[in-house]
């Protein structure tokens, strides 16, 4: 077994064939095929069940993907550290959710620090990336959020990662609007009043999305929904088809892509908290442990 059988059976999940796989990965269909028939003899389990429809994961060859993806990001890391032309510069990691004060710490610390080289890096990205990422190193700290629907699951998530969650913020729950929207004008509203309107979700893409959602009112059945997975794509959708979208209220007049949302208090009470993770004992770099002191500038 070997980094490239991983990265094979990785592409293979992902693509619709082995010959799709073949042609993203450039080596010849017959090769991959072998390859990954060599792997599985070497294992001892079936990871693809191939028929007339296509190719699929078994049982197995799920649980092995699990473990190959850990492996893939841990090499990943190691490779980005130590071979890339970048190996001798300063690096610093974060992953959130869909936070402008995380981003705006973000620049702070560069900033204020602003080494001779590094290479830093931001993910605005899913909560199940955001956990995966701090517990594998990619990122140090991570910022999550939780509403009564899903602070079970989170929790129970972020303890089984061995990672550590500090509240920062509790935020009631707001809707955004276009500025030139009918309902622009409101102090606050009630969700039924929006029915007739799309509310659009960020779209976690995960079999247990509900459970991961960063929005409020998880639970509710929304007659028009749309799921988007990029803020800009959002942002268009707000503001086209007059929907809207759940959050903390937290709207800062300097970011561009947001001048033109309004927030609307929601009459319906489903608080988030906010906060921060790392790595459980773990030791954070002074880019991390400035990071964590521009968070905590936001703390209540």
């Amino acid at each position: 077994m070997n980094i490239s059988q991983l990265k094979y059976v990785l592409e293979i999940a992902t693509s619709s064939s082995i010959r799709e796989a073949s042609t993203k990965l450039f080596i010849s269909q017959p090769a991959l095929s072998s390859s990954i028939k060599e792997l599985e003899e070497e294992l001892g389990i079936q990871i693809f069940e191939r028929n007339n429809k296509g190719i699929s994961l078994t049982d197995a060859g799920r649980e092995f993907l699990t473990y190959a993806k850990k492996v893939l990001g841990q090499y990943e890391i190691l490779e980005d550290r130590y071979l890339s032309k970048d190996s001798d510069k300063e690096r610093f990691s974060v992953s959130t959710q869909h936070y402008n004060f995380s981003i705006n710490a973000f620049t702070e610390v560069i900033k204020r620090i602003d080494p001779e080289k590094y290479v830093f890096s931001i993910h605005e990205t899913k909560t199940r990336n955001v956990l995966e990422n701090v517990r594998s190193l990619k990122s140090e700290v991570g910022i999550i959020s939780f509403s009564g629907a899903n602070e079970g699951v989170i929790k129970k998530l972020v303890k089984e990662y061995g990672l550590e969650f500090t509240p920062l913020m509790q935020r009631q729950t707001y809707i955004y609007v276009w500025k030139d929207h009918e309902l622009a004008g409101r102090k606050d509203i009630s969700i039924e009043e929006l029915s007739d309107y799309p509310c659009i979700t960020f779209d976690q893409s995960d079999e247990s999305n509900f459970y991961l959602t960063e929005e409020a009112m998880a639970d509710y059945d929304f007659k028009k929904h749309i799921k988007s997975d990029d803020r800009a794509t959002t942002m268009e959708l707000i503001a086209r088809l007059h929907g809207y979208s759940i959050g903390s209220g937290m709207l800062s007049g300097d970011e561009v892509i947001l001048k033109g949302l309004v927030s609307i208090k929601l009459k319906e009470e489903d608080p988030l908290t906010i906060g921060y993770i790392v790595r459980k004992g773990g030791t954070l770099s002074k880019y991390g442990q400035d990071y964590v002191a521009e968070l905590l500038k936001y703390k209540e």
